[in-house]
């Protein structure tokens, strides 16, 4: 690879340099909740969170229940609710309905889903609060959750649209070597997009052509094969780009940005849009995509339903089998070779 192609490269040292420098920022504020006691309400989640990090949770996890009991406290701290005892089953539906029409800064609502994970955090904390005697009668057993919508079937991408995407990235440019590197590992190997990121460089064996998913969704382990096309732009991904993006040489994260720093989910999922519009694409699903696609091909191919879902680490075959609505590419043939009736 020439050296003056490294177009992606001029402003990945820019970056770097202002890293080294420190990018400066402000002192974390006090957040402003009441502490003034141990039994604050905010105090008891800090020291639930703490109990849940002690019994080895994932951050996943505790970032999760992080994230939802913060909005729930500052709600509460605006109504003047700092005591457990305060909290009836009343309180806690107000705050439901809150959520509901809580907007984000794009001014869309919350997922299902998301509130539903929400409000299951508050559940938890108060059936915890039980638990330990702070409270006679948990207000949060009888809260009822919102229905899930019925899952759309994903839209996985077809071998043309397959390859436009990973065709995308600009392979004289350094810094396109792994954007490419990283197309082909999300397909090879049908990650989530924080299991991606979370790749160390340890838990990549070139030589064996496998990965390790540590603490995947769940917390749940997993050794995965990857193809050999992924392999050979790994290597020249570590081999040329990695050296040239690294900052701090105890850095471990496989994929690096031009900061010399582990990649975020949000940067992943930003780079992963503008990758789709500059194939042309506008199917939904960002990184999520990529793993629909890898997961239908397979079960065209005639993978074992079974075997799709310890490849893509679902607990249930319920999640799984979605895909075998998907696949119909596959179904229509057998049934066009098999069937009096088919189309022929």
């Amino acid at each position: 690879m020439k050296q003056n192609n490294k177009k992606g490269m001029n402003a990945a040292k820019l970056m770097k340099h202002r890293a080294a420098k420190g990018r400066g920022g402000q002192q974390k504020q006090h957040d402003g909740l009441d502490r003034s006691s141990p039994d604050t309400i905010a105090s008891l989640v800090d020291a639930w969170l703490q109990r849940l990090k002690e019994r080895n949770y994932s951050e996943r996890t505790l970032s999760m229940n992080r994230g939802a009991l913060r909005q729930f406290l500052e709600w509460s701290e605006q109504r003047d609710l700092r005591r457990p005892e305060q909290f009836t089953k009343t309180h806690l539906e107000s705050f439901q309905r809150f959520l509901w029409r809580w907007k984000k800064t794009n001014g869309e609502p919350l997922g299902i889903s998301t509130q539903r994970q929400r409000i299951g955090a508050i559940q938890r904390l108060f059936a915890h609060l039980c638990r330990q005697n702070y409270l006679p009668a948990n207000p949060a057993s009888e809260l009822e959750l919102p229905r899930m919508k019925q899952k759309a079937l994903p839209k996985g991408l077809n071998r043309e649209e397959l390859s436009t995407l990973l065709n995308v990235p600009d392979v004289t440019d350094l810094l396109g070597v792994r954007d490419r590197a990283i197309l082909e590992t999300l397909y090879a190997s049908a990650l989530r997009r924080s299991e991606l990121i979370n790749l160390d460089l340890q838990d990549v064996d070139l030589q064996a052509c496998t990965l390790h998913i540590r603490e995947g969704k769940g917390g749940k382990h997993r050794l995965l094969p990857i193809g050999r096309t992924a392999v050979r732009w790994l290597q020249q991904y570590l081999q040329q780009t990695r050296p040239e993006l690294l900052l701090n040489h105890t850095q471990k994260a496989l994929f690096i940005s031009g900061y010399g720093e582990r990649l975020s989910t949000g940067y992943l999922g930003n780079w992963m849009k503008k990758t789709l519009r500059a194939a042309g694409i506008e199917k939904s699903g960002c990184c999520h995509l990529l793993r629909h696609t890898c997961a239908t091909h397979m079960l065209e191919n005639g993978a074992d339903i079974r075997l799709i879902q310890q490849f893509l680490g679902h607990t249930s075959l319920d999640t799984t089998s979605i895909y075998t609505q998907v696949a119909i590419t596959h179904l229509q043939q057998v049934y066009n070779l098999t069937h009096p009736s088919a189309c022929k």
